[in-house]
């Protein structure tokens, strides 16, 4: 495609995914929602990756669903399969073997709030907006609200979803949906820094680390610590640990072998 909807870019064991609808906001249509759900699957499967950053082109970085497009859709079955697609590219972040940092340099809302609130970390330009607005037009963002519920807790969550008011980056940060704000000129070495960050440590520690994080998180208390438990014992008996143990123990910087 001469202008492609996503943009992918490898590099130093970033993969950068670029939301590339600026015209339209950024809106996740079926065509974008499709092609992000193909690049996180040849991302999973790239063990050259360390971390992914999900970004966007343009002063917004998602509106939310293609409002035009969603209101053409015919019926209960073309509606249902949106959705889905549209839970499978979040569920896709949160089980992806790396960790996907959003890089927010504008409005994120709705489903674009959902997808800040479905990656790993954020970090968010101080002029950066978020919110849940469906409520302004008829729609409740229920499917936004299990991500946003998971980030930021309940109330907080209400606030946004039943008021469809945007919270600025300051009270993102607050409520723990974004990371830091930082100035807008600023965003770009702050996300690269972390990104860099993270591609320097064991890539097998970070896919063990992030799977069982996701899967203690909704657990009590006694099963969290078990599904931890196991998880630092696999961790321990991989070649990456191993090495990581002995580069410290002799003063030297690890050469990870992931695995």
């Amino acid at each position: 495609m001469s202008n492609p909807i996503l943009l992918t870019r490898v590099e130093a064991g970033v993969a950068t995914l670029t939301l590339n609808r600026p015209d339209a906001h950024n809106t996740l249509s079926i065509a974008l929602l499709t092609a992000l759900e193909r690049a996180l699957a040849t991302v999973a499967a790239d063990s050259a990756v360390r971390v992914v950053v999900l970004a966007a082109n343009g002063r917004t970085f998602c509106a939310g669903h293609d409002v035009k497009e969603m209101r053409a859709l015919d019926g209960r079955e073309a509606l249902t399969a949106l959705f889905a697609l549209c839970s499978r590219v979040m569920t896709g972040i949160v089980r992806l073997p790396q960790p996907v940092i959003a890089k927010v340099q504008g409005a994120a809302a709705a489903a674009g709030c959902q997808l800040v609130a479905s990656c790993d970390l954020a970090y968010a330009a101080t002029s950066a907006r978020f919110a849940t607005p469906g409520i302004n037009l008829g729609l409740f963002c229920s499917t936004p609200a299990v991500a946003l519920a998971r980030s930021v807790g309940r109330k907080a969550a209400l606030e946004m979803l039943l008021s469809g008011e945007p919270v600025d980056a300051a009270a993102a940060e607050a409520r723990g949906l974004i990371n830091r704000a930082v100035a807008p000129e600023r965003l770009d070495a702050e996300v690269a820094a972390m990104a860099a960050l993270i591609a320097s440590k064991s890539p097998h520690a970070l896919a063990l680390g992030k799977a069982a994080f996701h899967r203690q998180i909704d657990m009590d208390l006694d099963d969290a610590y078990a599904c931890a438990g196991e998880a630092m014992v696999a961790n321990m008996l991989t070649a990456d640990a191993a090495e990581g143990f002995d580069a410290f123990l002799t003063k030297r910087t690890p050469v990870w072998k992931g695995r």
